[in-house]
């Protein structure tokens, strides 16, 4: 089934502690999974991979959190979602050492979520933009599963940038302890994208170890027909091809969803 914007329910989200009332799409059954949309928004491709994940089993959120629900992607529509990034407080583009104000928000999302849904804890997944965000998530003890999909905030301008993942010292420590007692991080990227540099890769597996589990798909790839500027692992980019590096890492992305959100965590 292809999904469009009229299979997910529109619903609002405001956290009980007061803060931004937001539009939150949401469908399917089963634990709770929160999918953050990249740049430029909440388009086409992003709408097909939640539903994908509604058919392994899951409820899934769908956050608004800038463009216009349902538009396709392209170079105006970017820019306009971009344009509206730039001027927001909820985001940081720039910054090393912090991670973008929205996480509060999106924290308390995923606990809504979660005492809707049950489980063990609910799943999170952040993409391009927006794919460092499941990181500052994962501070709270209610997300057991947060993936980072090509994370390119900070934007990798200059050595400290590249390595910077968005997160606090304070964040990232509470992070690496919760690693320690038996949280894994899924980081998912293409090795010729530029936006998502290796060193930034490297920081994530010095701080959290083994428990770290980078997916980098080699590109380009004439083989499989991936070029070198290819960037969206789950959306713009994925290839539904068994066999296919992106099909491969969407099942084991599916596979790590389904030992921390369907069982009880180690």
């Amino acid at each position: 089934m292809t999904a469009t914007l009229s299979d997910f329910a529109k619903t609002t989200f405001r956290p009980s502690t007061g803060g931004t009332e937001r539009t939150v799409y949401r469908a399917g059954a089963g634990p709770g999974l929160v999918i953050i949309h990249e740049m430029p928004g909440l388009t086409p491709e992003v709408q097909a991979f939640a539903w994908r994940m509604v058919e392994n089993g899951y409820t899934v959120f769908l956050p608004v959190l800038f463009g216009t629900p349902g538009k396709p992607p392209g170079g105006w529509a970017f820019a306009r979602s971009m344009a509206q990034a730039c001027v927001s407080r909820e985001f940081h583009l720039w910054a090393t050492d912090r991670a973008s104000p929205i996480t509060p928000w999106l924290r308390s999302l995923a606990k809504h979520a979660h005492a809707e849904c049950g489980g063990p804890g609910v799943g999170a997944i952040g993409m391009c933009f927006t794919g460092g965000f499941a990181l500052g998530m994962a501070v709270d003890a209610t997300v057991v599963a947060p993936v980072l999909s090509q994370p390119s905030l900070p934007f990798p301008v200059g050595a400290k940038r590249k390595a910077a993942v968005g997160c606090s010292p304070a964040e990232m420590g509470r992070v690496a302890a919760r690693c320690e007692a038996g949280l894994c991080v899924l980081g998912m990227r293409f090795t010729g994208d530029a936006f998502v540099p290796g060193e930034r890769f490297e920081t994530l597996k010095k701080r959290l170890g083994e428990r770290f589990i980078a997916i980098e798909i080699p590109s380009p790839d004439d083989l499989h027909h991936i070029p070198k500027n290819a960037h969206s692992v789950v959306t713009k980019d994925y290839n539904d091809t068994p066999g296919h590096p992106t099909r491969v890492a969407f099942d084991r992305l599916v596979r790590f969803f389904e030992e921390r959100l369907k069982t009880n965590p180690a």
